[in-house]
């Protein structure tokens, strides 16, 4: 086990580097091997230190929590919102970006396996959960309502929200597998699956990121 360097930094770049401690702890050993000895020794502190960060485990997991799923959707909210001048080229990089490295590894694997468990058995992992789900459909469903207007078809809110759920099942279901066993996929790639899917979920609408928008006449 490899020690983490703590140098002097404020008082929020501590709190983030025993949250990083905690994440890297619980993959290596899971939930319940995470004690707060172990986290103290690979961030190279004091037991007593982190009670000054945090008054308890829990706390300690659900912060840690918290920034797993904040970490994974920003990324992939990084890769919609980035430099792709159609709709149809930020949800196919949104997709790509779920289904790709560093979203889709072993690591996250193994944190989401470890932490999901609490999710039925302790109210604040359920709101975080809920939350981080939350915010996850509500980009899928603005992505969805932006192609549909740029393929020029009517963005019905309730068809939306359903297509939104949808993907977001099938970006579940893909990114467990490819996490699981990526290398049956090797001849072909889960995001090139999850396009065509979604593709024919819209419709036939295609997400070919070089598709230039409809000139609307004025």
């Amino acid at each position: 086990m490899s020690r983490r360097s703590f140098h002097r930094a404020s008082e929020a770049d501590r709190r983030r580097d025993l949250i990083a401690a905690t994440l890297d702890c619980i993959a290596e050993s899971g939930l319940e091997n995470a004690t707060v000895r172990e986290i103290a020794a690979r961030a190279g502190v004091t037991q007593g230190l982190i009670r000054h960060y945090f008054v308890s485990k829990d706390q300690m997991l659900h912060a840690a929590y918290r920034d797993l799923m904040a970490g994974l959707i920003g990324g992939v909210m990084d890769a919609a919102e980035g430099v792709h001048p159609t709709a149809r080229g930020r949800l196919r990089a949104f997709i790509v970006a779920n289904l790709s490295t560093p979203v889709a590894d072993a690591k996250r694997l193994s944190l989401w396996a470890a932490f999901i468990s609490r999710v039925r058995v302790d109210p604040v992992f359920a709101q975080i959960h809920l939350e981080s789900y939350t915010a996850f459909r509500s980009v899928l469903e603005d992505l969805v309502t932006d192609v549909l207007k740029e393929a020029e078809r009517e963005p019905d809110p309730a068809t939306c929200r359903e297509l939104a759920i949808a993907i977001n099942g099938l970006i579940d279901g893909l990114w467990l597998e490819g996490t699981l066993a990526g290398e049956l996929f090797a001849d072909t790639p889960l995001s090139d699956i999850a396009i065509r899917t979604v593709e024919a979920l819209l419709g036939g609408v295609a997400l070919d990121a070089n598709i230039s928008p409809p000139i609307r006449k004025t």
